[in-house]
Order: C-alpha cells, then sequence, then structure tokens
C-alpha cells in the first residue's frame, strides 16, 4: 500500500511504524473471513481491510470524524486477522496508534468519557474492585434481572498456595480482577507447579499489567503501569531467582510479552522490557516445557473412566495475540480429558476487556454465537485461559466455566 503521511506525524517513531505497517497490506482481504464484527455487521469499514482504509486516511491529514472513531471502537482487537494474513500487517498496533490519535481529534460525550475514565480507575484497582463487587452481590437479590447478569459471581478459593520450598522458582503476575473474581486460579497453578519442583512466588508490587488503561487510549498511564511492573520484577531477575514470569490470564500475558516492544524507545527501560517479555510465558508452555515430568505425574494419576466432556475456549489473546495453539488441550487430553468439538473456534468470544461494557449488544451477539458453539457437542464443563473470557462465557450458559488450570489442579488432587 502506499502512503504519504501528514507532516504531523510521518517523523515521529508512532508515524514510522504506522508507515511500515500501513505499506505492508495488500489489500488481499483475506482477513475479512476471520473478522468477528465484519461477519456480524457486513460492512466493510467494520474490517480489518476498511479500518486499515480509515486510518491511513486520518495519518495522511484527512479530517476525523466520529465515524471513523465509531468503527475503531467496534473493533474487538481480537487480532484474527493478524493470524490470517499473509503478508504479516502487525494490525493491532495500527489500532493503538490511530485511536490514541483519534481520541485527540474527537470528543466523546461525558457520560461515555467518564464510563471509560471509570473503568480504567476501578477495574485495575484491588482495593476499588473488590468492595464495589461484593456490594453488587449483596445486592443482587433485589436487582432485575437484566442487572443480575451483569455481576460477576465471585468465587471462593477451597484449597492452600504451597510454601516456596523448591530451589527452583517462578513468579506469577497476581492480575487486576482475577484474585476477585476467581481467587483459586493462581493457587491451583502454585499446587501444579509445586508438584513438578516448582515453587510459584508472587511480589506485591506488581500490579496491573497495563493493558486495561493502553487499550483504552490512556497509553501514557499503561506504560506507567508496565514499568511499575519491570520495576518489580527486576530485583528477582538481577539475582537469578526466577526462571521464568508465569502468566494464567492469557490478556495479561499478551501485553506483557510486548512490554520489550512498546517500551523500546525508552532508554531506561527498554532493555529491561525486552528482557521481561522474552522470560513471559503461559502457564501451558511452562507446562509443555516440563513435559516428561508432567508426563510421569500424570501417569500416577489415571482417570476414572468415566471423564468429563470439556468445551475448551481458546482466548483470542492466546491463540492470536501470543499465537500460543493446542498447548493446554494437548495437556488436558494427556490427563484424560474428552476434548469436544467447537466449530469456529478462532472466533472472539465477546469480551476482548472492556468491550463487553462499552459495546453491549455486539458482544452480546458474539456471546450467543460462541456458547452455541461451546455446548453443540454436549460437554459437561467447559475450560478457557483467560478470566475476562470465564466471566463472558459463565454470563451466557449454565455450564459450569473454569480455567483449564483448576481441573488440572483437582485432576492431580485425586
Amino acid at each position: 500500500m502506499q502512503t504519504r503521511l501528514a507532516d504531523f506525524i510521518k517523523n515521529s517513531p508512532q508515524g514510522k511504524e504506522a508507515d511500515a505497517i500501513l505499506r505492508s497490506c495488500v489489500h488481499c482481504g483475506f482477513c475479512l473471513a476471520t473478522c468477528p464484527t465484519y461477519q456480524l455487521l457486513g460492512d466493510e469499514l467494520d474490517s480489518p481491510r476498511g479500518r486499515i482504509y480509515l486510518m491511513k486516511q486520518m495519518l495522511e491529514g484527512q479530517s476525523v470524524s466520529w465515524k471513523t472513531q465509531l468503527h475503531l471502537d467496534r473493533c474487538l482487537t481480537c487480532r484474527a486477522c493478524e493470524s490470517t494474513c499473509p503478508s504479516g500487517v502487525r494490525y493491532a498496533e495500527l489500532v493503538d496508534i490511530s485511536r490514541d490519535l483519534v481520541e485527540k481529534q474527537v470528543k466523546r460525550p461525558a457520560g461515555k468519557k467518564l464510563l471509560r475514565y471509570l473503568l480504567r480507575k476501578i477495574l485495575p484497582n484491588p482495593l476499588l474492585f473488590k468492595p464495589l463487587i461484593k456490594s453488587g452481590r449483596f445486592m443482587r437479590p433485589l436487582l432485575p434481572s437484566s442487572l443480575k447478569k451483569k455481576i460477576p459471581v465471585i468465587r471462593k478459593s477451597q484449597r492452600h498456595w504451597p510454601a516456596a520450598r523448591h530451589k527452583r522458582k517462578m513468579m506469577v503476575l497476581e492480575g487486576c480482577v482475577q484474585p476477585t473474581l476467581s481467587p483459586d486460579i493462581n493457587p491451583a497453578t502454585a499446587r501444579v507447579l509445586d508438584t513438578l519442583g516448582v515453587s510459584l512466588i508472587t511480589t506485591a508490587q506488581s500490579g496491573c499489567c497495563g493493558a486495561l488503561a493502553y487499550h483504552l487510549n490512556a497509553q501514557a498511564e499503561g506504560v506507567k503501569a508496565m514499568r511499575k511492573n519491570i520495576d518489580a520484577w527486576w530485583p528477582f531477575i538481577e539475582r537469578n531467582e526466577i526462571e521464568a514470569i508465569v502468566m494464567t490470564a492469557s490478556g495479561c500475558g499478551v501485553t506483557v510479552k510486548e512490554y520489550g516492544h512498546i517500551l523500546r524507545h525508552d532508554p531506561a527501560y527498554a532493555n529491561k522490557a525486552a528482557r521481561i517479555s522474552a522470560i513471559t510465558k503461559d502457564i501451558s508452555e511452562i507446562l509443555a516445557t516440563e513435559q516428561e515430568s508432567l508426563k510421569l505425574l500424570l501417569n500416577k494419576h489415571k482417570s476414572d473412566p468415566i471423564t468429563p466432556r470439556i468445551a475448551f475456549h481458546s482466548p483470542c489473546t492466546l491463540q492470536h495475540g501470543q499465537q500460543v495453539r493446542g498447548l493446554a488441550e494437548q495437556i488436558l487430553l494427556s490427563a484424560g480429558f474428552q476434548l469436544t468439538s467447537v466449530p469456529d473456534s478462532h472466533l472472539c468470544c465477546g469480551s476482548a476487556g472492556t468491550y463487553s461494557i462499552l459495546q453491549p449488544e455486539l458482544s452480546q451477539q458474539l456471546l450467543k454465537n460462541k456458547v452455541t458453539a461451546l455446548e453443540s457437542d454436549q460437554p459437561t464443563e467447559i475450560a478457557t485461559a483467560n478470566i475476562g473470557c470465564l466471566t463472558h462465557l459463565q454470563n451466557g450458559t449454565t455450564l459450569p466455566v473454569r480455567h483449564w488450570i483448576e481441573l488440572l489442579d483437582e485432576h492431580l488432587s485425586q
């Protein structure tokens, strides 16, 4: 694609990056076949190719309106288009650059602006989020059914986090909403790793991965959170105390793996961020590298003849963002679980961070389609790898929805 970027952007780091991404697009349209919003709306401007044209026009200096903002807002940033694209277009990065520029040129209505601000301030802050959710749960019986479903179920932790007794150690990012909504995911991960001779540790100094603010066009705020995590983890890395940084929420994982790229122009953090991205792994990747030890462990825990039928939902942030596919599924199969067939498994469930709140109608359509696909082969339970997907899917089905590491932990404890 030929480009002629406007003077206000062309010589900046963002402009050079955007120009390179635009030039890599060859207009082939392969992305249309896997774009969830294009499939729902049938509007080219709600496809990656159409949005690329809108972003190109803006970057070349043409006027920007609410229409440009609308079509970019409707994008889930699921990155299915990146998995499909034969040219390797870094679409998600182009969207982040363009949304930031549009946000500065198009004023949002006060109510929508306030909602985005509250999402940035409440969700990443457990001190605000946890009491708010608890209050909502207390008031739930008094609310109309339409509002009841919007209050997530709080899952109680049933088992312990093993003490750090092994020489081998890994660090886990606790996450923002996950400890409140599903507090047993990380302890379950710690228990599984403990059986493999690895201690999972945390540090109170780390916090939100930065994704939420960054993708709500408050990029400076997001980068600040990223630097805070780097500062929290770096002493452990310098002292060679940890082998890896483990992610149990794929939405956080894809962001931390991109710290090195996002902070590449930051002289104080570029090298540290690159190192952290290099050692960050999804829990499925960690267990895949411990394959022999895990195999021996699984052989000691043979499944009953009747095993649960699991429908596995691979989050977009795992299969498209991190390009990690099939690892969790293979581990579950090795443990003796039956995995059901899931049509259109590449499509987004509609959670997409804050998308389910900001774009509720589209999100609910995607949720309905995803639940239909997941339930089509009659599973007894649904498993996933991201807290956002887990909570969103649970709102659309009566089947239990859990993180797959919890299923593995329960299997190993039998």
